[in-house]
């Protein structure tokens, strides 16, 4: 495979405009319903009218329930109100720094097989490959947490050395990840970090709830699995 980095790309994941400018969700769930269809008939009204400074106004007012019923986010409210409101789940991060008793070829070669990464990567239930930087993942979730899913592009591949990765923009969860391998004397060292940040709303919020901090300790367990994994490959490789 071709060593590349995608121009202009930085290792961050990629949130949506929405989710960039909305800071709390402070509209519950039956009042957000309501905004969007409010908002919906208002756009709807405005679009059917001649032009005017009152059918202006509807229409901004219909965008702005509109914004209001999708975000969970009201800035009228929040720059009035000082109660407590619910703050965007924070990212997940997870940093670390392993050794491998593996020959570095055989440990990027594995990694880079992103649909067999689900062997010792417990908290992902499934990875598609649709090319060869384009993925499609799907995390394990627990009981009533809804399903999340999410497409994923390599940015950075250097062969034996590197490989960057990151969600599509619009992803129902934004992730990164980077991880670096380099020869030492017991085999390889992995350099690894991987984000992971739950959507804007609700559905965010239950998310949110399963990812902080169980999602770390699941990680950081797979990172180990992974580990172990690639030390029993190397060792059946040795012995055939």
């Amino acid at each position: 495979m071709l060593n590349f980095k995608l121009s202009g790309n930085t290792f961050s994941p990629q949130a949506n405009k929405l989710y960039e400018k909305t800071n709390v969700i402070n509209v519950g769930d039956k009042e957000r319903i309501l905004s969007a269809a409010a908002g919906t008939a208002l756009y709807i009204i405005s679009v059917s009218r001649k032009k005017s400074v009152l059918n202006k106004l509807i229409r901004i007012g219909g965008l702005y329930l509109l914004y209001r019923g999708v975000s969970g986010n009201c800035p009228l409210r929040a720059s009035i109100s000082q109660n407590e409101v619910e703050q965007h789940s924070p990212a997940v991060n997870i940093r670390t720094s392993l050794i491998v008793n593996a020959p570095r070829k055989l440990v990027y070669d594995t990694w880079r097989d992103l649909e067999k990464l689900p062997h010792f990567l417990k908290h992902i239930k499934s990875i598609k490959a649709k090319d060869d930087i384009h993925s499609h993942w799907v995390l394990k979730t627990p009981g009533r947490i809804p399903s999340v899913a999410w497409n994923a592009e390599i940015i950075d591949q250097e062969d034996e050395r590197e490989l960057s990765w990151r969600s599509l923009p619009g992803s129902m969860i934004e992730t990164a990840g980077k991880i670096t391998f380099a020869d030492t004397l017991n085999g390889t060292q992995l350099d690894i970090t991987i984000s992971y940040r739950p959507p804007a709303g609700y559905i965010g919020s239950t998310i949110g709830n399963f990812l902080n901090p169980s999602l770390k300790k699941y990680v950081e367990d797979d990172i180990l699995n992974f580990k172990n994994y690639i030390e029993k490959k190397s060792q059946v490789r040795e012995i055939s």
